[in-house]
């Protein structure tokens, strides 16, 4: 009988991030287990008293200071990042902040927007890491972006005071703006700050969070759009390295990537900062009609303009074209079936109009240099 494996698990649960964790932990002890989890009440800051009485084989911590001075020599120990560059030799989950930024800064961008801002907490290293690559995606396409500073003093720092100065950065920024956060917590502080001086979400300030907390989204006014991200996949990978770890392979510094698998738009950023009139009908007309094999004429009908002024209009605004508008909504459909829905490759070919399933993997194999099923298992929940 395989031995009962002693796992401390010192990850919050007050939180879309940790909650994901834990499920993909949970989910690989019941298929490989037997192990014990210890956690502890209270905050991940209070007094770990407890670490020595249970025995430990192996750890999934966040990087609070006193972890380390419980941690016997040799005790296989991964952390999730929250405000260290480094924790070599040990293994860590990290958030790539890369391709959460690229993603927010594209979500923008599709979108009409010619304004931008980044509100994080500057103090995080995945924060400033967040801005830093949304800023440099931003710059790409030859905007600037507006980033906030918190104030100095923590005194000001306390949210019913730094609200009212979050609240007069967001009055002087230049309208319509597309705002990242973060994550959802800040987001949700935005639409307050916004409300304090009258502007309104989406049309005024188009808010974005990272992390996709449902209860944190859903409850806000309005609910925000978010970036989703592959937590729960990494949990479960995280497991799987500590079980080899614990079965006596060597610690040196392995990451284990967190990365954004899509965006979960909701009233906040549901809006096309576009002041052409054909061009917003397009593309209201694409994203609507995405399931379906449109063809450009399809597109242009829904306006008033020819194909030729149409295309013009689309290389101006947009800098792309109608027929790479309409794949890449197409794309994005299909990406979100392959992490969000248990259904095969053949019914997802169905649902948007592909003719089988050769068809739909030549298609985003073209425009993802992916296939299908790869996406899926790199990006969708463990399951």
């Amino acid at each position: 009988m395989k031995q009962t494996r002693n796992v401390a698990l010192l990850i919050e649960t007050s939180r879309e991030f940790g909650r994901s964790l834990l499920y993909g932990i949970a989910r690989y002890a019941r298929l490989h287990g037997p192990w014990r989890f210890h956690r502890r009440a209270g905050a991940l800051d209070s007094p770990l008293s407890q670490w020595s009485d249970w025995k430990v084989d192996g750890a999934i911590v966040r990087d609070i200071a006193h972890v380390e001075k419980h941690i016997a020599p040799g005790t296989p120990v991964i952390f999730a990042r929250h405000n260290r560059e480094s924790y070599a030799p040990f293994p860590a989950i990290i958030t790539g902040d890369e391709s959460i930024s690229t993603m927010g800064a594209r979500h923008f961008l599709d979108r009409g927007f010619e304004h931008f801002a980044y509100c994080g907490l500057p103090d995080y290293v995945w924060s400033r890491g967040r801005s830093v690559s949304f800023q440099a995606a931003i710059h790409a396409a030859g905007y600037e972006v507006h980033v906030y500073e918190p104030p100095a003093s923590m005194k000001q720092r306390q949210w019913a005071r730094e609200k009212h100065v979050l609240a007069e950065w967001l009055a002087g920024l230049p309208k319509p703006v597309g705002l990242m956060c973060c994550n959802d917590d800040r987001a949700l502080q935005v639409t307050e700050a916004c409300e304090m001086v009258g502007l309104l979400a989406p049309e005024d300030v188009a808010i974005l969070g990272v992390d996709n907390d449902v209860l944190v989204c859903d409850l806000a006014d309005p609910p925000i759009s978010s970036i989703a991200l592959n937590t729960e996949l990494a949990g479960y990978e995280a497991a799987k390295l500590l079980d080899a770890l614990m079965e006596g392979a060597e610690m040196n510094g392995q990451i284990i990537p967190v990365t954004a698998t899509h965006i979960v738009t909701r009233q906040s950023t549901d809006v096309l900062a576009v002041g052409d009139a054909d061009v917003k009908a397009a593309l209201r007309f694409i994203r609507g009609n995405a399931q379906r094999a449109l063809q450009v004429d399809d597109v242009v009908k829904a306006t008033t303009v020819s194909r030729r002024v149409l295309e013009k209009k689309f290389h101006s605004i947009l800098r792309r074209s109608v027929y790479r508008e309409i794949r890449r909504i197409r794309v994005d459909l299909i990406r979100q079936m392959l992490v969000r829905t248990d259904l095969s490759i053949a019914e997802i070919a169905r649902q948007t109009g592909f003719d089988g399933v050769a068809h739909v993997a030549r298609y985003f194999r073209q425009e993802t240099g992916m296939s299908l099923r790869q996406y899926r298992s790199q990006n969708a929940p463990a399951r």
